[in-house]
């Protein structure tokens, strides 16, 4: 019956460590996801500036992108720190 208990048990350890691998898969390609998503995000930012300056001013921007002001101006302010902080804002996946 001791050797029944130790197969068990080893059983439990083979399920736990395989579920935390699992996870910390999972939690890995979230991370290198978010990292995507503030990258591209940036990547708006700079497009909209962009716009901004070619369309005249932030009404005509929003007009001309379908895109409300208010988005506008959110990604003008990710622009400024995107420059404030030269390019590095993609980069700071990690930090809040």
């Amino acid at each position: 019956m001791t050797v029944q208990n130790s197969d068990k048990t080893l059983s439990r350890k083979q399920r736990l460590q395989e579920k935390q691998r699992r996870q910390l898969s999972v939690v890995d390609t979230v991370d290198k996801a978010e990292v995507k998503v503030r990258k591209a995000e940036t990547e708006l930012a700079v497009a909209v500036a962009e716009a901004v300056q070619v369309f005249g001013d932030e009404r005509a921007a929003s007009e001309g992108l379908d895109m409300p002001v208010e988005a506008i101006r959110r990604f003008l302010g990710m622009a400024k720190d995107e420059v404030a902080g030269d390019g590095n804002v993609a980069e700071g996946a990690g930090t809040p």
